[in-house]
């Protein structure tokens, strides 16, 4: 028994894994946060829904094709190597695309990219809890650092006065293939075995999908899926908008938000356990609404406390919501033994469904805009989001309702 609890919590092996997370997240990071901006400096503005929409498509697509399908054959480890080394040679070619005339060939490069991007993140959760063990519980520790890795990326953007330039994918090129380099190195867990059922069914997760003939369950996915349009919105106009607002720091600023969801991230477990499911994620609905009529209201002037509060409250925005989402969707899967598919419908439904929707009526609103917005062009589309926030809250306080299931968290 000793030996087979020796390696979890070996510091060593706590390292290797928190350098994966770092590096998995710097990646996404770098380029990510200030890619509204760039595409607007650049002359692409039209296209920042598009561009923003590849990636809930990409985790549909890349996590089905690659995720789920070719986990079964190939190892965690070297899908790894693989898909961050031709990931990091695509890197470096997209800032080539950033022109005008370029523009829907960028869209769809990038597309092809976050197909094999997307995959990498499951993985890198695949490497680290199955190198855990039963040590599951210092998991929490090592996903930190990838929240550390996306602050430094834009803290690193930011000071290197490349906020808007398309220079963001280089820096995320050269981490990339630094990634699928390391990846070479990381333990070589085993590809999940086949639970007797068709292939079909498990990319498919019709057992998870079964989940929702639980009423509470299937509002909770409603509303998941309804308060990821907003967010979208959120990460493919904050920086634009910020730098209308005359910051010169948006990457830095941006990362604000980031290090707010640190502080509360190891909170959640704890705070589930006090106030339940309800509270938190209503808290955390409210929160979006809040954020963006501060957003309504900020400008570069006498309001810019507005924008910093609005960035600010990204941890409670997203931990609050999505992390404390994610313990209940264990608690509801759980006793039924299909949690990872359960995990996975949920992604489906926020980060593909929701954030799909979100880029595309984001890109509507946007589209209603002056070529160059003015701040006050952009407080008056954010309160759009705001509303919908405010009314999917709403929605959520009166028709759901806690279940007994959620107190065995």
């Amino acid at each position: 028994m000793a030996a087979n609890h020796a390696q979890p919590v070996s510091g060593l092996l706590t390292g290797r894994l928190s350098a994966l997370m770092f590096l998995q997240f710097f990646v996404w990071g770098a380029w990510n946060v200030t890619l509204g901006l760039v595409m607007q400096t650049v002359g692409l503005g039209s296209l920042i829904a598009n561009a923003f929409s590849v990636g809930p498509i990409a985790s549909i697509v890349g996590s089905f094709l690659l995720g789920m399908a070719a986990a079964r054959f190939l190892s965690p480890r070297m899908l790894m190597v693989v898909l961050h080394l031709v990931g990091g040679v695509l890197l470096f070619v997209l800032p080539t695309l950033l022109t005008p005339e370029h523009g829907a060939s960028f869209v769809w490069l990038l597309l092809g990219y976050m197909i094999l991007y997307m995959p990498t993140v499951g993985l890198a959760n695949t490497i680290a809890l199955k190198s855990f063990g039963e040590r599951v519980d210092r998991f929490p520790f090592v996903r930190a650092f990838g929240t550390l890795g996306w602050i430094v990326a834009g803290l690193l953007i930011g000071w290197a006065h490349l906020s808007a330039s398309p220079q963001i994918f280089q820096i995320a090129g050269v981490a990339s293939l630094a990634l699928g380099l390391y990846s070479i190195t990381l333990p070589n867990v085993t590809p999940d075995a086949p639970q007797g059922k068709s292939l079909a069914a498990e990319v498919f997760c019709t057992e998870a999908f079964g989940l929702m003939r639980n009423r509470s369950f299937l509002i909770f996915i409603l509303c998941a899926t309804l308060i990821s349009i907003p967010l979208a919105m959120y990460y493919a106009y904050a920086s634009p908008y910020v730098g209308a607002a005359g910051i010169e720091n948006v990457g830095g600023t941006l990362s604000i938000g980031q290090m707010s969801e640190l502080v509360f991230m190891f909170s959640m477990p704890w705070l589930y356990r006090r106030f339940g499911v309800k509270p938190l994620l209503l808290v955390g609905m409210v929160a979006w609404a809040l954020r963006y009529a501060l957003f309504a209201i900020g400008d570069g002037g006498a309001g810019i406390w507005a924008i910093y509060a609005g960035v600010a409250l990204h941890g409670v925005c997203y931990d609050f919501f999505f992390v404390a989402g994610a313990i209940y969707t264990g608690t509801i899967a759980t006793p039924k033994g299909v949690n990872a598919q359960a995990q996975g419908m949920l992604t489906l439904f926020t980060y593909g469904v929701g954030m799909l929707l979100g880029s595309q009526i984001g890109g509507l609103l946007y589209a209603q805009l002056p070529a160059t917005p003015t701040i006050a062009d952009w407080q008056h589309m954010w309160w759009y989001p705001a509303i919908a926030a405010a009314v999917i809250a709403l929605l959520f306080q009166f028709t759901f309702k806690n279940t007994k299931t959620e107190t065995h968290a």
